[in-house]
């Protein structure tokens, strides 16, 4: 159900919903976690990969930030500050697991020969290929599991979630230059491991929405004690 603003009949701003849920509210709690959960979730299985770990990651970050709204100044959007806790939480939770950490920062990337594009779109599907395209997705997400973590990461903000380069060059600390590049690199390695068998249908890769994301803002809301 739709929150809505109780004069104007309009969904509240971003900005009213932190207002009321820097009050704990909880309505406007739940409102923020669906408009947020699939991005953050992405972008913690990028670093995790795995679903448990991290959805876990994601819970903590969402108890970490309402229990913290006053830290938020609004210096950037309140969703790239989410991003940031979440990314923090998961490569936490690598170190406690004395895995090496994602490399996620500014490196030494050099070109390894001509890119060839590796166009990802979504299409509207067809029932008649929904088993089908269930089978295409498992093989996308376990190959974009087994890109390097720098690719991968970038490849799931920039592609699956749509951040723009700025966006992703910003949340992980890059250069623009470094997230084209490592962009067309993880296209160029998801074609050759995939080649023909992969369908258009990458937007739809690690979903998380209907009951694991009422089941998320149940947790939260319930943690939070409203």
């Amino acid at each position: 159900m739709l929150l809505k603003h109780a004069e104007s009949g309009h969904p509240p701003s971003e900005a009213e919903l932190l207002a009321r849920a820097a009050a704990r509210d909880e309505i406007a709690i739940r409102a923020l976690i669906r408009q947020h959960n699939r991005r953050l979730y992405r972008l913690a299985r990028g670093i995790l990969r795995s679903d448990t770990e991290a959805e876990d990651a994601v819970q903590e970050a969402y108890l970490r930030a309402f229990t913290n709204l006053a830290a938020f100044r609004g210096e950037s959007a309140f969703g790239t500050w989410l991003a940031r806790i979440v990314i923090n939480e998961a490569l936490g939770r690598l170190r406690k697991r004395h895995l090496p950490l994602v490399e996620l920062t500014e490196d030494h990337d050099r070109a390894t020969g001509e890119v060839i594009p590796f166009p990802l779109m979504l299409e509207q599907p067809d029932p008649e290929r929904t088993m089908a395209q269930r089978q295409i997705l498992a093989l996308l997400e376990s190959a974009i599991d087994e890109l390097p973590d720098g690719f991968r990461t970038v490849l799931i903000a920039r592609v699956i979630e749509e951040m723009s380069v700025e966006e992703t060059a910003l949340l992980f600390d890059l250069r623009p230059e470094t997230v084209k590049t490592r962009l067309h690199r993880a296209r160029a390695l998801l074609k050759e491991a995939l080649e023909k068998q992969i369908g258009p249908v990458v937007t739809e890769a690690f979903p998380f929405d209907g009951k694991r994301c009422e089941r998320m803002a149940d947790a939260v809301v319930a943690q939070l004690g409203l």
